[in-house]
């Protein structure tokens, strides 16, 4: 198989880059044009805030997606400006928030969640709109200089299940709106995640990361690398597109121990970006 083939020639760098992560380096991010890993903080939902910021450091990740189960979107001035700081003082770039629901048709709505974005210095929001409520977030894009990534949920999402049916509501907008390409979410719906990532081009805004072993079970999610998506090309279509954006570990299983799988799959991620620079 194809897949297997590629995880092999990989396994030396992926070994190389673990243990450069032992000892606190990691293999990207380092360099202008490099493809930077991140950790959506969505993978430490059982867990309070202080221990998704200690086990995002112990992973030696620098960029972090905050969901918020971690930064409350009722929070006041006060408590987003003291999360904030324990973010930032920990060493980590918060660099979006999400997966931010727009359900609700409703401008102030709308404008409370862009105003907690800006206290949390979050540069974009993941989100979840409706076809009605996509439109009208354009305004505040344009309003704060907020991105927006609508974050696409495969075949259960009536809204955005595919990257095509995202750039499609997205393509007359303002240029930052644009995806968020769930890469397992994706798979599920049947379409080429490498060839999306192509079409997504500059729209893609913000990368979710998973790996599965069926592309046709939400439940067979596992370590990266572990699985049967098409990492590599990923990476190197990302890396043709110069893509300026986030791939942030969204690690879905083994919610109340994440941290194996977790650091299991960024070794592997680090695997693939060292062997392609070489």
């Amino acid at each position: 198989m194809k897949s297997s083939t590629t995880r092999r020639s990989f396994f030396g760098a992926t070994a190389a880059a673990f243990a450069a992560t032992r000892v606190g380096r990691t293999a990207t991010g380092s360099q202008p044009g490099d493809i930077r890993l991140g950790v959506a903080s969505y993978s430490f939902r059982e867990f309070q805030r202080h221990l998704a910021i200690e086990d995002t450091v112990k992973l030696h990740v620098t960029y972090i997606n905050i969901k918020d189960v971690h930064l409350p979107l009722n929070s006041t001035p006060d408590e987003i400006a003291k999360a904030r700081k324990e973010f930032e003082k920990a060493g980590l770039t918060i660099v979006g928030g999400g997966n931010i629901s727009f359900q609700k048709d409703d401008e102030a709505d709308i404008r409370g969640k862009f105003e907690y974005a800006k206290l949390a210095g979050m540069p974009l929001i993941v989100c979840a709109p409706t076809h009605e409520t996509l439109p009208k977030l354009e305004k505040f894009v344009k309003e704060y200089n907020i991105k927006i990534a609508v974050h696409n949920h495969g075949p259960e999402d009536k809204h955005f299940p595919t990257p095509q049916s995202v750039l499609d509501a997205v393509k007359n907008l303002d240029p930052r709106c644009g995806l968020c390409m769930d890469v397992g979410h994706s798979a599920r719906t049947g379409v080429d995640v490498v060839e999306s990532v192509r079409q997504a081009g500059a729209r893609l805004l913000d990368m979710h990361v998973k790996d599965l072993t069926s592309f046709k079970e939400k439940g067979s999610q596992v370590p990266v690398g572990d699985g049967i998506m098409p990492i590599p090309g990923i990476f190197k279509e990302l890396k043709r597109l110069s893509y300026q954006g986030y791939v942030n570990l969204e690690y879905e299983v083994d919610a109340d121990d994440p941290m194996p799988g977790m650091q299991k799959s960024f070794a592997y991620m680090r695997g693939v970006l060292a062997g392609m620079k070489g």
